[in-house]
């Protein structure tokens, strides 16, 4: 089903930045998901669902790809998580995404029951953890995750700005 290059950049080995926060090393992991998606030629979202220091699940964006409006990187990585878990429902997890989760990516979060939620950089025009609304701050729902925004928010918009800036000079 996954048709992705074979390699991830370098700045997934171990060793790769020994001062970097858990959160900025599983965020560098969730950019090469991205950088994937991008050389697909699709928005560079990347993903991935980590628990006790485990990968549960990873993706990017492939809604092109896959003919699949719900393809979303939030999505895939959480739909390899739960297999994986052998579970939908994932408590304890962190799912650490480059953009703001949409309001689908939200509400596919709140039912999977994660925990906590790293987002790179805001979405100004669909992010559903503050920028347009916050479905993880309504009080009516029976399940919040945790939220916190901006690691490595630079290298994530730079991603995304890059990959449209040059969508446009090919047009």
């Amino acid at each position: 089903m996954r048709n992705w290059p074979d390699t991830l950049p370098a700045t997934l080995t171990a060793s790769a930045d020994n001062a970097a926060t858990e959160d900025e090393r599983w965020m560098r992991h969730a950019l090469a998901w991205a950088a994937r998606a991008a050389a697909a030629g699709e928005v560079p979202v990347g993903a991935v669902v980590v628990r006790a220091g485990e990968v549960l699940g990873e993706g990017a964006n492939a809604p092109i790809r896959l003919a699949d409006p719900t393809a979303h990187a939030e999505v895939q990585a959480l739909r390899a998580a739960a297999a994986k878990a052998g579970n939908y429902r994932l408590p304890g997890a962190t799912l650490y995404v480059t953009l703001e989760p949409c309001a689908m990516c939200a509400g596919a979060i709140l039912h999977a029951r994660v925990a906590r939620v790293v987002y790179g950089t805001r979405d100004p025009k669909t992010g559903s953890a503050g920028s347009v609304i916050d479905l993880f701050a309504e009080t009516r729902l029976n399940h919040h995750a945790q939220i916190e925004g901006g690691v490595l928010q630079a290298e994530c918009a730079a991603q995304i700005s890059a990959f449209f800036a040059a969508r446009r000079a090919a047009s």
